[in-house]
């Protein structure tokens, strides 16, 4: 009976061994399968935003570099960022297909690193821009511009973290940046970061540098949210200079001395002066965040809307300390 039974069993086992094998088997095909699909599907769709935006993506010359522009409006208005536009006034730009027109400045507003150009008698074609205040962290993003002259040159990331606020070490401050592992390099500036859906989230403005290095950092990019390119280009268009710019101010103009942020101008009527603040005063924090440099200055105080309220610790010229509150003005556009 044994010896019968033994060879039924290993018979048995091994039909039941062969069933698995099979349908494991076909649960790798299906899956590879459907991991293929889903690769081609992004892929697709990936080709499908590049050819929808890159038409609106322009290459912005001066005799001083090169840089990117994004179409605004069927007008011929194309919004960048003030550091390509820098101190020209006319412009050479270049479209995705290599059709050249002359540009003239309509404005600017260097604290958000914002500028408006125009050019005539070009049939481009406008750009659509989302709403960043429903952007995620980890949504898709894609960098489409110009670097080092490369023109309509793409890269792909995610969008790595919002609400960023990051010094340009030129005295500006970029306000509820946002973040991207997208890469971004010289000429990418002025250009389009776009999600998936082939709509403008922000425009890429800043690369972060590794102090170690010396160089850019891999990976970390910083782009001007696309609700204040939209708000801010607008007013250019409108007005020629912006009205409301949605920026705390306080009216100062300050220098460094190692141990906080030297107060060299207060402006008439500011919120320094009606707090009381003076040339020669230093300031060290506000709202107990340290305020060593300038950039830290700015960086804190663009976490903040008009109208707040904060507290600066302040040392004046006699050598006392104080704590003054001062209510924060908006911006001037002018």
């Amino acid at each position: 009976m044994n010896r019968i039974r033994l060879p039924l069993a290993i018979i048995v086992i091994s039909a039941c061994v062969a069933l698995l094998v099979g349908f494991a088997s076909g649960r790798a095909t299906s899956t590879t399968h459907a991991s293929n699909t889903t690769g081609v599907a992004l892929q697709n769709a990936f080709v499908s935003v590049y050819r929808q935006v890159s038409p609106s993506v322009v290459q912005i010359q001066t005799s001083e570099g090169l840089g990117s522009g994004i179409v605004f409006d069927t007008k011929g208005d194309i919004v960048t960022n003030a550091h390509v536009v820098g101190s020209a006034t006319t412009f050479v730009v270049t479209t995705s297909t290599g059709k050249q027109y002359k540009g003239s400045l309509v404005g600017k507003f260097d604290a958000d690193d914002l500028a408006v150009i125009k050019v005539s008698g070009a049939k481009l074609r406008p750009a659509s821009f989302a709403d960043s205040s429903k952007l995620r962290v980890g949504e898709l993003a894609m960098a489409i511009g110009n670097p080092l002259g490369l023109q309509s040159s793409v890269t792909q990331g995610i969008v790595s973290a919002l609400g960023r606020q990051e010094p340009e070490g030129n005295g500006v401050v970029l306000q509820n940046a946002i973040q991207t592992s997208a890469a971004i390099n010289p000429g990418n500036s002025g250009g389009a970061l776009v999600n998936i859906g082939a709509k403008v989230i922000g425009i890429p403005t800043l690369a972060a540098a590794d102090p170690q290095l010396g160089g850019a950092a891999s990976g970390i990019g910083f782009a001007i949210p696309s609700n204040t390119v939209t708000s801010i280009a607008s007013q250019l268009v409108k007005f020629g200079h912006v009205v409301n710019s949605g920026r705390p101010y306080l009216g100062v103009r300050v220098g460094e001395t190692g141990n906080g942020v030297y107060i060299g101008t207060v402006y008439p009527g500011g919120p320094a002066a009606r707090a009381g603040l003076k040339v020669g005063d230093v300031i060290q924090s506000v709202d107990g965040k340290a305020t060593t440099t300038s950039d830290e200055l700015g960086s804190v105080l663009a976490a903040y809307k008009p109208g707040q309220t904060v507290t600066l610790k302040v040392v004046h010229q006699s050598g006392s300390t104080d704590l003054v509150k001062a209510t924060l003005g908006e911006y001037p556009g002018t």
